[in-house]
Order: structure tokens, then C-alpha cells, then sequence
């Protein structure tokens, strides 16, 4: 199959990928381009999700590549990166769907799971027969999530009782189950939960007029005594530590998304300087034009490099937190400039979604702050640099 490098991909990272992974590229560029180019816009408009992509978005092999239980092939973290990019690069809603989904909900059980509900939980989730949600971030707790849990949960027998309040969990308008994390009142330690939504007590409300990532249905979470079975403890989910494992695996593929991101305003801009004329000429041959465009190419490059080493050195089994979270804090800080640079390359254009680049503007600034404030995740870098926690 032949494999059309991205022009956005200036110094050629694709080659690093096996012939099999280009494969998979191939195949899933082609559903983005009919299946979900075409739609995004109206469905970003009205703030609603196109359920009707999830059976071919869940035939593409971007779910389930990590877990034993799942996987049909060797497929690298480098490749696992390419896929968030090429989502992002066509919907970054899509693709925090897909991160949610693979990253953060089977990431919670593969990695804090046990062996019995790897094997019960991590097919129906790659298949899409279950929907998955993950609840970490609360209305008064956020960035310092590792010490400042206020959602509770109670030893009573076989069972736990969970209390509290849960914000801007992606996919939990629709999900089958979401994974709680909840500070345990016997030994104040972090544990995660497999809660069906159907379990009496869990109520969510979906978050409106947000102006980011709309077709997202994120949603307040309310536990009123929500009763789960031992069964349904993340058997390995025993402290913050467990959980950060969780975001240290997703949090390069946002750092991904962010490129894929950024090369969406980057080629909506590229296409649009061609075809408007000003003063005679297409806006292409002017050098501010040109400038920005240059600019733009080159913040893109710069995160491909980062992010394609962080995603070896995972594979390699030697990437560290502050290797993540440098990832993450760079390309999307270089997001947000490309992605203004673009919509400045647009005038006034820009600001309307027809032209495709106002809706990548926007979507940044969501990107730009989950999985880690660029604050917080400078703090990590730093820590390491200096051996000096600087968090309070």
C-alpha cells in the first residue's frame, strides 16, 4: 500500500513507522476523510456527538495496542502517537473520544486492573460494545487531585460507598461505566472504581455552552451513595501513585493530539492562502503570509521530534513523568501559538467555521489545560531538573 507522507511532517518522522503501522495510517486517514471531515463542523456547532462514527472508528487500530488481552499485532507507542495526531488533525473531539475510550478508561484497567477484569473489561471496551468514562477531576479539585480527592469512598462489607462530585468527564453523557477515583476513608488512600452508570446514585449532567472541544459530551457527576462491589475495585489501584501511572500513559498522546491539532489549522491555512486573492494575487506569495505559515511549520516540527522520542523512550520502558510531562507542556504551548498564527493567516476568516481553522483555534485551549496545566506540568520538569518540589 503505498503511504503519502503528510507535508506537514517536514523532516519525514513517518519513516520511523513499521510498514504495517503506515498500513494502519492509510486506513484510518481514509474513514476520518469520509466518515468524519465531512460532519464535524455541524455536530461542533450544535455542541453534539456523532454516534453513528463509533462502529468504523472501532474497527481502526487505535484502540486496545498496550493490553495483551486485546492487541492483534505489535504495534509501537510511536505509532500509538501517529493515531492521536491523525485524529486531531481532522476533529481533536474525536480523538479525546479516543483517548478517553483507549487511554483512560482501558489504560485504568490494564494498568490498576486485575487480571479478572483486564479480561472481563479491556474486549468490550476495544470493541465499543462498552463505553468507557473516567472521573478524576472534581468542581474544587483539580491540579492538586493527588492530595485534594473530596469524593469518598466507604468500606461496608463486599461493598463500597461512594460519595461526591466529579467534573468534565469526557464520554460520561453516554457511557456504559466510569472509573472513579475516590480517597478510601479507612486509609485515606487513592482507589478506582468500575461504576456502571445504571448503578443507583450515579447521576450526569452533561456541561453546556462550552466553547472548546463541543462535540465532547463532558459531564458533572454526582455519587450519592453509590454502591459498588468489591469485584469492581481496581485491584491494583491502590494509591495516587496507580493513577498518575494512568496519566503518565495518556499524557504523551494528548501531547500528540496537540501536533495533530495544530497541523489542522496549520493545513486549513496552507490551502486557504493558495485559493484567496488579495491585491491581485493569491495571499500565498505575500511574505507576512509566508511567515506565519513558516512559523507555524516549524512549531510543528519541533513537537513531532519531542513527542516521536518521548513515545521510543515508553517503548524502551524508560520514560519518567517529567518526560511525559515536558511533551505535554511544549507541544501544547506550541499549539497554541500555531494555531492563532493560522487564524491570523485567515483575517477574518478565520472566526468562521466554514473555513475550518476557528474550530482547531478554539479546541487548543482545551487541550492546552487537561492532562496537566502547562504550570503543573512545568513543575514536574522542574522538580527533576532541580530535585526541588515546587508544588505548594
Amino acid at each position: 500500500m503505498t503511504f503519502p507522507t503528510l507535508p506537514s511532517d517536514f523532516y519525514g518522522f513517518e519513516a520511523l513507522l513499521a510498514d504495517h503501522e503506515k498500513d494502519a495510517l492509510v486506513r484510518l486517514r481514509a474513514f476520518l476523510d469520509t466518515d468524519v471531515k465531512p460532519i464535524v463542523n455541524d455536530y461542533w456547532d450544535r455542541a453534539e456527538f456523532p454516534h453513528q462514527i463509533l462502529p468504523g472508528l472501532h474497527q481502526q487500530q487505535v484502540f486496545g495496542n498496550l493490553w495483551e488481552e486485546t492487541k492483534v499485532g505489535e504495534y509501537s507507542a510511536v505509532f500509538g502517537g501517529w493515531t492521536a495526531l491523525e485524529l486531531a488533525r481532522v476533529d481533536a473531539s474525536v480523538a479525546t473520544y479516543v483517548g478517553v475510550q483507549n487511554g483512560l478508561a482501558m489504560g485504568s484497567i490494564g494498568v490498576a486492573g486485575s487480571p479478572e477484569q483486564r479480561a472481563e473489561w479491556l474486549p468490550k471496551l476495544n470493541t465499543g460494545e462498552v463505553i468507557g468514562a473516567f472521573a478524576l477531576t472534581e468542581p474544587l479539585s483539580g491540579s492538586d487531585s493527588a492530595q485534594g480527592l473530596r469524593t469518598t469512598a466507604t468500606r461496608d462489607g463486599d461493598e463500597w460507598v461512594l460519595n461526591g462530585s466529579k467534573r468534565w468527564a469526557g464520554n460520561a453523557t453516554f457511557s456504559d461505566i466510569t472509573i472513579i477515583w475516590a480517597k478510601s476513608t479507612e486509609d485515606g488512600q487513592v482507589k478506582g472504581f468500575i461504576v456502571p452508570t445504571s448503578t443507583p446514585g450515579y447521576t450526569a449532567t452533561k456541561i453546556e455552552r462550552k466553547q472548546a472541544l463541543r462535540i465532547v459530551q463532558n459531564a458533572d457527576i454526582v455519587l450519592d451513595n453509590v454502591r459498588v462491589h468489591e469485584s469492581h475495585r481496581l485491584q491494583n489501584g491502590n494509591s495516587f501513585r496507580d493513577t498518575a501511572a494512568v496519566l503518565r500513559l495518556t499524557r504523551a498522546e494528548v501531547a500528540w493530539a496537540a501536533v495533530g491539532t495544530a497541523i489542522g489549522a496549520f493545513e486549513a491555512a496552507v490551502d486557504y492562502a493558495k485559493t484567496r486573492e488579495q491585491f491581485g494575487k493569491p495571499i500565498a506569495s505575500h511574505q507576512l503570509v509566508q511567515d506565519l505559515l513558516s512559523r507555524s511549520l516549524g512549531n510543528i516540527t519541533a513537537s513531532i521530534a519531542l513527542c516521536t522520542r518521548v513515545s521510543q523512550m515508553l517503548d524502551e520502558g524508560v520514560q519518567r513523568d517529567e518526560h511525559a510531562s515536558l511533551a505535554k507542556a511544549f507541544a501544547t504551548t506550541a499549539m497554541r501559538e500555531t494555531v492563532a498564527l493560522c487564524r491570523e493567516a485567515l483575517g477574518g476568516n478565520g472566526i468562521v467555521l466554514d473555513y475550518n481553522v476557528a474550530r482547531f483555534h478554539a479546541d487548543a485551549e482545551a487541550l492546552y489545560s487537561y492532562e496537566g496545566t502547562r504550570e503543573m506540568n512545568s513543575l514536574i520538569v522542574g522538580r527533576a531538573i532541580t530535585g526541588v518540589g515546587a508544588f505548594v
